[in-house]
């Protein structure tokens, strides 16, 4: 593709309406969103330089790092493979199925006659991966017989579709209900509908039959824990706790960067990725595994594929990133153009869109995507976005100048300004010249500026030239009579950083501001807090003494029709006679009939109204997943006031597996819409013991 065939895809994207339309309001909601998320955090430009600390020093030490996460998970039961690149990856992957027994075959897998997707020797469930994205798994996958599915809701749209991700969050951000309504009646063959609920539900009850009869899942990882060999899942619709719970096998792929520290790292990151991503204080499901589940393979795939380059090259800044996609909803060229526009030079739609993607991707796979650096207009929003204060702008202006031949980084061959049409390298060369010598370039800018005074009059504007590609929507404004530098050499009045946003405040001037406040902590209603929390997410809070938990339970499952449920061996408060005398069965297994389930909670917290759920022996995980309704009990007295102090009190790292719960299963991936109930319940209650 060339920088013309680019530039002409572009103007087709600018020029769609239902793309504008779209791309503006999954910007404005995002941006909106995010910026009320942190409100909740008034120290969070703090924790934001502390996320930044953390990343580099792990980038900065990876391999002592790695090791020490590879010891800690082989030692929890999980197996570790290491892949060098994308064929390496998909051929573990292909071995793991190959050899692991098959949990149904196809013969008792039933699939809608209008799916048109082939059945092959294996059902394969996966979870929203970019990793996964980046390497081509699925279609190594198909071409190998497998059957994949996809299983969150945005990307299941888009590989009905046959597309690429547009958005690392949202993977149908560019599609409006219509479309998907046709899309479902086309491939689904139910009545065309535009009603989101509708068509959420229908890809709930396709995908549910996914999950149940799937032989493998696959998912990626958002963060490994180093110190403790946990793997962290981040979802709101329900899709990766069924995906990584529910198979004989689940192989994880995970970024060879993606690790913290320990726990308090993860605690932090996790305060910042949720609210830059979705603008929520806390994603509705975290996951924090350990081992496997009793009777299942747990895989680890360890994916290089040109990270350990890129680690020691000029642009290793970029492996900080968390992958949350807030530069993407905050870069105005994204905004006009969407994932979609972001094409290699082989005409093939990059796995990693916007600024990050646009220094990702040419980072990782080279060449083909190294013009995409000219896809922005360096205003510096995709690094006042990024949680983790990764310097976007100077990391795009490298890909665009190329390497120095000392670099390892090396995707442009060593060619300086790559991805240029010539007369614009022309004009850099000449515009480096006359930079770096003081006087020369302040007698340009006099002679330039009387120049276009001369070509463009008062009552008109002039027109960049088209071979720029900056003119095709914007004009040149007529140029002052006296520059920049003139004017501020008169200037006497000192700069003050106090009347600044906080955004604009110099660098190196940040700790002249007066912190924000932080309440008392031991004055704030941790009850209390954790219950407006909880019904802001959807959820429900009972507060009753223990004495009368048993008949409010039963008066709740009476009020649904509800006479069987999945429970935990014990359950703070309950016991099964309780229940059995009442009428109600009670058993262990998961069993999709089942439309209630009840489980305990090891502790709450109130800082984002949060369920900490452990997983293990007689405490299946399925029971707060399978049903419609999750009903969970607890104790007033084990609410902690953040995630921090509950991981510290509990020590989650004991147990086989965790689960943050924040409200009930839900997804945006529809127009933005919220819905509640996708693949998780639609239902939360929380009887909280006093």
């Amino acid at each position: 593709m060339t920088t013309a065939q680019f530039r002409t895809k572009i103007r087709e994207k600018i020029a769609d309406e239902a793309l504008q339309a779209a791309l503006d309001g999954n910007a404005a909601r995002r941006v909106q969103g995010r910026i009320n998320a942190f409100a909740s955090l008034p120290d969070w430009q703090e924790r934001r330089q502390r996320a930044h600390a953390v990343r580099a020093e792990v980038i900065a030490h990876l391999d002592q790092y790695l090791n020490k996460f590879i010891a800690k998970v082989t030692e929890n039961g999980v197996t570790v493979h290491h892949a060098k690149d994308a064929e390496e990856a998909i051929r573990i992957v292909l071995d793991i199925i190959k050899n692991a027994p098959t949990r149904r075959r196809e013969e008792n897998i039933s699939v809608h006659p209008r799916s048109h997707r082939p059945l092959g020797r294996s059902l394969v469930a996966k979870s929203k991966s970019m990793v996964t994205e980046e390497i081509g798994l699925n279609h190594a996958l198909e071409a190998a017989g497998h059957r994949v599915v996809e299983t969150d809701l945005g990307e299941y749209i888009i590989q009905l579709r046959g597309e690429r991700p547009s958005h690392i969050i949202t993977p149908a951000v560019h599609m409006r209900r219509h479309e998907v309504g046709e899309l479902f009646q086309e491939k689904l063959g139910i009545p065309y509908t535009e009603d989101i609920p509708t068509l959420t539900g229908t890809a709930r009850k396709v995908l549910r039959e996914i999950f149940l009869t799937a032989d493998v899942g696959v998912s990626g990882v958002n963060f490994g824990v180093a110190e403790t060999g946990t793997l962290t899942i981040v979802t709101n619709e329900g899709n990766g706790r069924m995906v990584t719970t529910l198979p004989p096998i689940h192989i994880a792929l995970m970024g060879l960067e993606r690790l913290v520290r320990n726990l308090d790292d993860l605690a932090l990151m996790l305060s910042l990725l949720p609210r830059s991503a979705t603008g929520q204080k806390i994603s509705v499901y975290t996951q924090l595994i350990q081992r496997p589940e009793p009777g299942q393979q747990r895989h680890l795939i360890l994916v290089d594929n040109g990270r350990s380059r890129l680690r020691n090259s000029s642009l290793h800044e970029i492996l900080y990133c968390i992958r949350c996609g807030s530069c993407l909803n905050a870069c105005p060229v994204f905004r006009e153009i969407g994932g979609h526009a972001y094409l290699g030079a082989d005409g093939g739609t990059a796995p990693y869109p916007g600024p990050i993607g646009s220094v990702v991707s040419p980072g990782l796979l080279g060449k083909n995507y190294v013009h995409l650096a000219q896809a922005s207009s360096l205003c510096g929003a995709c690094k006042d976005a990024c949680p983790v204060d990764i310097d976007l702008p100077k990391l795009l202006t490298r890909v665009r100048a190329g390497a120095a031949t000392s670099d390892p980084f090396s995707v442009t061959g060593g060619q300086a300004a790559a991805g240029l049409p010539t007369p614009v390298k022309l004009g850099l060369q000449m515009y480096t010249r006359l930079a770096t010598h003081p006087s020369l370039f302040a007698l340009s800018q006099r002679l330039a500026g009387l120049g276009a005074r001369l070509v463009s009059p008062a009552s008109t504007w002039m027109k960049i030239p088209a071979f720029t590609g900056w003119g095709y929507s914007k004009d040149f404004p007529r140029p002052v009579t006296k520059p920049f530098r003139a004017r501020f050499a008169n200037t006497t009045q000192p700069l003050d950083s106090r009347h600044l946003e906080p955004s604009l405040v110099p660098f190196g001037q940040e700790k002249t501001l007066q912190p924000a406040s932080t309440p008392d902590i031991s004055k704030v209603n941790l009850v209390g807090r954790f219950t407006e929390e909880m019904l802001a997410l959807g959820g429900h809070v009972v507060i009753c003494k223990e004495a009368d938990l048993p008949g409010k339970i039963i008066a709740l499952l009476r009020e649904r029709n509800i006479d069987r449920v999945q429970t935990w061996d014990q359950v703070p408060g309950l016991h099964e006679d309780d229940l059995t005398e009442a009428g109600i069965s009670v058993q262990r297994e998961a069993d999709e009939s089942i439309k209630a389930g009840i489980t305990g909670a090891l502790a709450g917290v109130a800082e984002t109204g949060t369920l900490v759920i452990p997983g293990g022996q007689g405490q299946p995980l399925s029971a707060s997943l399978l049903p419609e309704i999750h009903i969970a009990m607890l104790r007033a007295s084990d609410i902690e006031e953040n995630l921090a102090k509950a991981m510290e009190v509990h020590q989650l790292e004991s147990f086989p597996a965790v689960v943050l719960v924040s409200g009930p299963s839900r997804t945006a991936d529809i127009e933005m819409t919220l819905t509640i109930g996708v693949h998780g319940p639609g239902e939360l209650h929380v009887f909280l013991l006093a």
